[in-house]
């Protein structure tokens, strides 16, 4: 299914400012609000648009490190990669797992209050994750861009 300028502008407006109402919305992309809700609901059933969803700053809750763990997989197991899967989204402090072709397998990032906390659930929860060939750790520093949105 095909999306127009119109489709382009209500994506743009939520891409910029996501809090909007419906009908705060429509305003800004100059249609009705009953156009904008069905719009809505249209790029949502193609998959265009999956929602709103919270930001949560992390650190101000007191969780200050972030690690990225790049994991190699035994590849001699057939499932290798469904068991890891499968047991990391387990691990509470795993808030994304992504998968790769080429040397890395599998990207962990991983989120702790300190690196107390981190060594705990690295040494408990992550080394016990089964088929692990090679593991790679990298401590965030500083999040330099992080972008939500391309032009549309």
């Amino acid at each position: 299914m095909q999306i127009d300028d119109i489709d382009r502008r209500i994506l743009r407006y939520l891409q910029a400012e996501p809090s909007l109402s419906t009908a705060e919305l429509a305003e800004k992309a100059r249609i009705p609000a009953a156009t904008c809700w069905r719009r809505l609901e249209k790029l949502n059933q193609i998959g265009a648009y999956k929602g709103q969803e919270a930001v949560i700053d992390w650190a101000a809750l007191g969780y200050s490190v972030e690690v990225s763990l790049r994991v190699t997989l035994d590849k001699t197991e057939p499932r290798a990669f469904d068991d890891f899967i499968e047991a990391a989204r387990e691990v509470p402090e795993v808030l994304e797992i992504q998968t790769f072709l080429g040397r890395v397998d599998v990207r962990l990032n991983i989120l702790a209050r300190d690196m107390a906390h981190y060594q705990h659930v690295y040494r408990s929860q992550i080394l016990t994750l089964p088929h692990i060939a090679d593991i790679e750790a990298l401590m965030q520093i500083a999040t330099i861009k992080t972008a939500k949105g391309l032009p549309l």
